[in-house]
């Protein structure tokens, strides 16, 4: 593995090379992304492709990703203008890519606004909650965690996050009648460190999850587009914006081994199967 930073005008980008450029059998690169995670939760999937070149990154002001564009914000169409920048940086495109959560909406955003870049897109549950039936209850529920962490820190808000994305099915008074969970019971803490920058509970990262796919664009560009839902979260939050989505495309969901991070082993503390979860990408990839 080699890192690298690509500097943009605004931001110096991280990322890592897993093999030979050119790629050493003409195939296209395996570019993995996500949002707000950064490259080392690829690290398992990763080493699954010895015989691919992937390419993973950090997102501007994310991990290793400097910005300095003055914003604190995450959206969209600048991250995917980041990631055209970084495949014409490495001069090996069009790419295939596997991109999960917060990243799955970055691609989708890339391929309507850059759609020569990519074959092959992977999109393993976008969180869109625009595509939903019950899009204004998931939105409800999201603002009950942000106003939780705003009012009690981290561990409150991430337990109400917790609940949120655990929930089976759509949003109903039943969900919204229950009393505010109890950090502690998910392991989180109960002291609040006064801080309120985390991208994933903070409103940094909202243009995301109130993200509507430019389904015209996607259906038009040449990209074989394919979204990817875990076994294990079919009935949860993102897997359904997965499957809302697909349908969006007029084609059904991909279901893939585990969860939400199903692709991952010990990087977060709640190992997929990565190893089950690469096969069905190979597969998907074609080989």
């Amino acid at each position: 593995m080699t890192t690298h930073t690509l500097a943009l005008p605004d931001a110096d980008l991280a990322y890592d090379v897993l093999g030979p450029l050119p790629t050493a059998d003409g195939r296209p690169l395996l570019l993995m992304i996500g949002q707000p995670m950064d490259a080392t939760g690829f690290r398992s999937l990763s080493a699954q492709f010895p015989d691919r070149t992937c390419v993973t990154y950090d997102p501007r002001g994310i991990g290793r990703s400097v910005r300095r564009d003055g914003r604190v914000d995450n959206l969209p169409e600048t991250q995917a203008a980041d990631v055209h920048a970084l495949i014409e940086t490495l001069g090996a495109g069009p790419v295939e890519m596997f991109a999960s959560s917060g990243g799955a909406v970055t691609a989708l955003e890339l391929v309507a606004a850059y759609p020569d870049d990519v074959t092959v897109l992977v999109a393993h549950e976008p969180p869109v909650l625009p595509t939903l039936p019950d899009a204004a209850a998931a939105e409800r529920a999201q603002a009950g965690w942000r106003e939780a962490y705003q009012a009690k820190g981290f561990g409150a808000g991430m337990a109400g996050f917790i609940a949120g994305t655990s929930w089976e099915g759509e949003f109903t008074d039943e969900y919204f009648a229950q009393p505010a969970p109890d950090p502690a019971a998910f392991g989180m803490p109960t002291e609040d460190d006064g801080n309120r920058d985390d991208p994933l509970l903070s409103d940094r990262s909202l243009a995301f999850t109130t993200y509507r796919p430019r389904v015209e664009a996607l259906l038009a560009a040449p990209t074989r587009v394919v979204l990817a839902v875990g076994e294990e979260s079919l009935n949860l939050l993102t897997g359904r914006t997965a499957v809302a989505t697909a349908a969006l495309l007029g084609q059904e969901a991909t279901v893939f081994p585990s969860h939400h991070g199903g692709f991952a082993g010990d990087e977060f503390g709640h190992p997929g199967q990565p190893e089950a979860f690469a096969r069905t990408l190979r597969e998907v990839l074609g080989g």
